[in-house]
């Protein structure tokens, strides 16, 4: 691997002796890991992640898409370092009501602080780049979270939201030293005006949000980086000019990873995992609340019946059912102000529960609900369907279920809905979404 000379310099006087640790850990084959959900009792392999519950490494890298666990959001390949953020919301925001991930795409963090935080907290994850904050959704659709929004914005666009989050979690972007290994095109982009490109950016980031937060609130910062210049200096920034407070984390025994003044880093010459940067911090400048939730309801939003025409939802007296342009939906009726908030003033990719559509008479059900931890399965028709069907399913071919009910079924592999046809007895129509389909030959 020909790293760039400025970064090897550079990389030098902040290791010293390690250095070459860490030149001769590139040259390694990376390893593969994922966090599985608790829709079910999923053990991929008896390698552990350490710094997090859910995480496990895998032997060999296999073809997730050939996978219908993977479509049916049974585990989310991710980074194993970045799975550290675990650490952060258990030992600092538990209990948050409100949380923004602001850099969200493609949802490693957002599907992992879903899962991490408690059921009625609601998380904000936005991406800026819309067909990436597309993926995010499809991501967060399938981890099957109800409480949760995928939005579309700038940071400053948040503005108006003063005081409203408990915890924002930034994972910044950055110039990429921490993916090298695994990314070759991070080497033929970096450079060091890149680098001082980044770490200005990264400032305009945080403060565009910094009233967004709090007062007592937490911010996770995390780059995928090295450099002192996007990492340890742009915190010390944090502190000294928005106020802020450095938190620790119990590291658990686990002191291959390395601790500085400012955060906690990960080396792939000492940690199993590539390159990554956090930080927690907890806000001290003063901050109020200063929006109001009156007239937040949308136009074209009407309440509807509790009763959805041919499915129901666990702990039915939870939600708010609405009917929006034809989409009938479902809400946390403990956070549907919040909602209804955050739909009038941001450009909503994805906010509450899609049970499903209805045209003229006939009531459709949407992929999101077949894929949500909180549809009542019983209160559905599904077919129990083997491996060749379900891969047939998702890469949206026909298929026939000559045996089973007419009307919508819920196409269920393992148990687990992947999504829904309609059967019409001698063929299905298959509904499943033709931008998630599988598209390569298996």
């Amino acid at each position: 691997m020909k790293l760039p000379e400025a970064f090897e310099r550079r990389t030098k006087i902040l290791l010293g002796d390690e250095y070459k640790e860490l030149e001769k850990s590139l040259e390694m084959i990376p390893s593969t890991s994922v966090r599985v959900n608790d829709k079910i009792g999923y053990k991929p392999s008896d390698n552990k992640v350490s710094w997090c519950e859910s995480g496990y490494y895998l032997n060999e890298r296999p073809l997730f898409t050939a996978d219908p666990l993977f479509h049916a959001g049974v585990y989310y390949v991710q980074e194993a370092s970045s799975m550290f953020l675990e650490q952060a919301v258990k030992q600092h925001f538990p209990m948050a009501e409100t949380v923004l991930d602001l850099c969200a795409a493609p949802g490693g963090k957002s599907t992992l602080l879903s899962q991490t935080l408690a059921d009625s907290c609601l998380l904000v994850s936005n991406e800026i780049i819309r067909s990436r904050a597309y993926i995010l959704a499809e991501n967060l659709i399938k981890w099957g979270n109800p409480n949760v929004m995928v939005t579309n914005n700038e940071p400053k666009d948040f503005e108006f939201l003063e005081g409203f989050f408990d915890a924002i979690v930034i994972d910044a972007p950055c110039s990429g030293e921490g993916m090298f290994r695994k990314d070759a095109g991070a080497i033929e982009e970096w450079s060091e005006y890149n680098v001082t490109l980044c770490a200005a950016r990264q400032r305009e980031i945080v403060s565009s949000v910094w009233n967004v937060l709090k007062t007592d609130g937490i911010l996770v910062y995390s780059t995928c980086t090295y450099n002192l210049e996007e990492n340890e200096e742009n915190v010390q920034w944090i502190c000294n000019e928005l106020g802020a407070d450095i938190l620790s984390i119990d590291l658990f025994g686990n002191n291959n990873i390395t601790k500085s003044d400012f955060g906690y880093r990960f080396y792939p010459h000492k940690t199993k995992g590539e390159g990554f940067f956090i930080s927690v911090l907890r806000k001290n400048s003063d901050q109020s609340y200063s929006f109001k939730y009156k007239n937040v309801e949308k136009k074209g939003t009407k309440r509807s019946k509790s009763e959805v025409p041919s499915l129901s939802l666990i702990e039915d007296e939870r939600w708010v059912i609405t009917t929006e342009n034809n989409l009938i939906k479902a809400y946390d009726k403990e956070l549907y102000c919040e909602f209804l908030l955050l739909n009038k003033h941001l450009k909503c990719i994805y906010s509450g529960l899609v049970l499903g559509e209805m045209k003229g008479k006939d009531f459709i059900p949407s992929a999101n609900i077949a894929l949500s931890k909180v549809l009542n399965k019983s209160s559905v028709e599904t077919v129990e369907v083997d491996y060749e069907t379900a891969i047939s399913f998702l890469r949206k071919d026909a298929i026939i279920l000559p045996e089973s009910k007419r009307g919508y079924l819920l196409i269920c592999y393992k148990g687990l809905g992947l999504g829904w046809v309609k059967n019409l007895g001698n063929r299905c129509n298959n509904l499943y979404p033709q931008k998630w389909r599988i598209r390569m030959k298996i």
